[in-house]
């Protein structure tokens, strides 16, 4: 029987000892200085490959949002196929697409993201309903990432309000266990900046089912609440994502080396988090 992506992913965090998702999010007007002066699709074929090759060695899983690759245009797409391609099976590749639509418009989405652009999962919310994320339960090897609690400010509007299950996130969360262990090919999405929210999210997913945490870095979330609440009992299913802190940790002639520093002193900080936890 094929692996699952559920499956998966505790694999791969596991053999790479490592919980670090690196955001590739190329944003032209945070280029280091020495790419600047280089056309568009040098400078960012130049940017993802240098960012790749010196944040290997410690992540886990790259994700990228598709609006950063919608700016360059058509180079954008063709720079997205090719790192994704580059970047190979050893890691994960996380689409950041937050797509919902009706299941005829998913299936394109599915089929885009997965055979087209080889990617492994991609992120998808649930306002439309549930019955829009069936396209991708049909194939368990390929994840989604239904979005529960978001990062941003304005996260409690819509994702506080409350229901018979408690807040409308955490009823998100208990449909994303029931389709999980139904499928094997569904995680979820919490925020760092809501820390109060992995306690309750792990307890309720239990063990192997994958947290993808934007809001570490640059937005100033919790790392360390992440991780103590938000690991299962392996001390895995927990994928730490953070861009803006890696990408652009120096714009000056040292970009790739400092990229590198700040990705191995995430993954070092979270593995020390995890070994305080006594996890196996």
């Amino acid at each position: 029987m094929p692996e699952t992506f559920v499956q998966r992913v505790d694999r791969i965090l596991r053999v790479r000892d490592s919980l670090v998702c690196v955001g590739l999010d190329p944003d032209p007007s945070q280029m280091p200085k020495p790419l600047r002066r280089l056309p568009a699709r040098e400078q960012l074929d130049r940017f993802l490959d240098g960012i790749v090759a010196a944040t290997y060695p410690s992540a886990a899983a790259y994700k990228m949002q598709l609006g950063f690759y919608l700016r360059y245009g058509p180079r954008g797409f063709v720079a997205l196929e090719r790192i994704a391609r580059k970047i190979g099976a050893t890691r994960l590749r996380i689409l950041d697409l937050k797509a919902n639509d009706i299941p005829n418009v998913m299936r394109q989405f599915r089929d885009g993201a997965f055979q087209q652009f080889r990617f492994d999962a991609v992120t998808v919310t649930p306002w439309i309903g549930w019955d829009t994320i069936q396209p991708f339960l049909d194939d368990p090897t390929h994840g989604i990432f239904v979005i529960a609690h978001s990062s941003n400010p304005g996260a409690p509007d819509f994702q506080e309000i409350p229901t018979p299950r408690g807040p409308l996130w955490l009823a998100v969360v208990g449909e994303v266990r029931r389709l999980a262990h139904a499928h094997g090919n569904v995680g979820t999405v919490l925020g760092a900046t809501f820390s109060d929210a992995f306690r309750a999210a792990r307890s309720l997913l239990g063990n192997t089912i994958p947290i993808l945490v934007p809001g570490v870095g640059a937005q100033g979330g919790s790392l360390s609440t992440a991780v103590r609440d938000g690991v299962d009992a392996h001390g895995r299913a927990l994928l730490i994502s953070a861009s803006r802190s890696i990408i652009y940790a120096s714009v000056e002639a040292d970009w790739k080396k400092a990229a590198r520093t700040e990705a191995t002193r995430l993954k070092v900080q979270i593995n020390q988090l995890r070994a305080g936890l006594r996890t196996g």
